[in-house]
This record gives C-alpha cells, structure tokens and sequence, in this order.
C-alpha cells in the first residue's frame, strides 16, 4: 500500500488515469470531430469548380478518412492508458509520431495500392476512382484497405515508442503545465484541432481523384483545333508577304523594261 501511494508521488500525473475517457474527455473528442469534418466540407468549396467533387464522391473519399482517424484515435486513447505515467503526456506522443511518421507510411501505402490497381487492373483498391456510377463496393473495398493501412500505421508507432529514450520525452512534455483539465484540452482538443486540420487536408488530397488531368486531355481537341488556327494565319499571313515581295519585285521588272524600252530606239538612232 506504502508502495503504491510512492510510485504515484514521484509519478505525479497532471492527467488522471481516465482524464481521457471521463465526460470532459469525451466531450472534447467529439468537438474535435465535429470540427475536423466542418473543415473536410470547407476544403470542397475551396476547390476550383472544375475539379469540385460531388457530394456523394465527396462523402466516399472523407468517410474513408474518417473511420481510419476514428480507430488511429481510439487506439492512442486506449494505449495511453495502458502505458505507465501521465496518459496526457502518452497520447499526445502517440498523436504526433502518427500525424508525421504514420503520414508517411499512409502515403506510401496509398501510391503502392494505386500501382498495384493499375498493374493488376484491380479497380476496385484504385484510391478516388468508384466507376460509373460510382459503386458501392469499390467505396467499401477501399474503406478497408484504408483501416487496414491505419492498423500497419498503428503497428509501427506502438514499436517505436517502446525505445528507453521516449520516456525522457514523456518527462519533458507539457511538463510546465500543472491544471489537469488545461493539460487536457491542450493535448486532446488545441493541439489536435490544427494538427488534424492539416493532416486531413493533405491525406484528402492523397485520396481524391485529381480531375483537372482528365479536363485537360479533354480539351486537348480544342487547343489542337487553335493550334491549326494559329498554324494557318501564320502561313496565310507568310504567303501575303511573299506575295507582296513578287509583286513588288514584278513591278520593279516591268519598270525596268519600259525605261530599256525608251531607251532602246534613242540608241538606233545615233
């Protein structure tokens, strides 16, 4: 018992054990949602109207975002509980290494699913292409292969921070902090709100079909059609200056041969 009240003296947590997961916690996680899909629609209206999506392609290229965020995030919330310290401190370390190195893995695993579609004609894993009409299926087959990249992401997190030095860090992190509930929507609602805005932006961009390529092969047509254009004024315009340059040089001829001409007779005369 002596041992117990030791160990949590020299832990001296500014987090409770369930900070994360009492009503204040959740209700900072919702809000945070919340937040988070308000800035996933103001991405859409951003977008150039030539490439804005339609609502239910939208909704198939967010949702699979948002079910790989939900279970990133209820892994971290769980995993900070479980590990020894301040689980504030835990999560937030969790948090970060997932929104930089666990980006990193994201898209890595989103370009080799691409290749692997368009070698393997597996159209269905072709992240932002549903068919048409867009198919239900596809959406779901890329939804899973999604969480299935989060749970890899997840994975090489949770080895990584097993290495001795992250403790230090776990010390040294919000350690001037000392309000529990300050501590606590710092590390699950502030931090979290601007980190995640840009993340969910980026990884959008990752998972959305870029149309802008196929509008230009499609006006391809038309600037080949201006090309010609532009090729057949240029040679109309060269043809007149030439001919400007042979009428000339024609009128210079004839002058030449009437002043010979008048010239001519004066000479048989003399």
């Amino acid at each position: 018992m002596n041992t117990t009240n030791v160990e949590v003296k020299l832990d001296d947590p500014h987090c409770g054990k369930n900070a994360l997961t009492d009503s204040l916690g959740w209700f900072l996680q919702i809000l945070l949602a919340c937040l988070a899909f308000t800035c996933l629609i103001l991405k859409r209206f951003c977008e150039p109207r030539y490439e804005r999506r339609p609502w239910l392609i939208w909704f198939y290229d967010t949702s699979k975002q948002g079910m790989g965020a939900l279970v990133i995030h209820l892994a971290n919330v769980y995993l900070a509980s479980t590990f020894h310290g301040d689980p504030c401190t835990w999560y937030i370390i969790n948090f970060l290494l997932d929104s930089s190195v666990g980006l990193l893995i994201i898209y890595i695993g989103i370009r080799l699913s691409q290749y692997l579609s368009k070698v393997n004609k597996w159209e269905a894993i072709n992240f932002g292409e549903y068919g048409k009409p867009p198919s239900v299926n596809a959406w779901l087959a890329q939804c899973c292969l999604y969480v299935l990249l989060m749970i890899i992401v997840k994975a090489c997190i949770t080895l990584l921070i097993q290495f001795g030095f992250w403790n230090s860090v776990r010390d040294f992190i919000l350690s001037p902090i000392t309000n529990p509930k300050v501590e606590l929507a710092l590390v699950i609602f502030i931090i979290p709100f601007f980190v995640n805005a840009l993340i969910f932006w980026v990884t959008d961009n990752f998972l959305m079909r870029h149309t802008h390529f196929k509008s230009y092969k499609s006006d391809k047509g038309l600037l080949e059609k201006v090309k010609i254009r532009y090729r057949k004024l240029k040679r109309a315009k060269r043809d007149d200056s030439e001919s400007d340059v042979l009428l000339s040089a024609d009128e210079e001829l004839l002058g030449a041969n009437e002043c010979l001409q008048q010239r001519l007779p004066n000479a048989t005369i003399t």
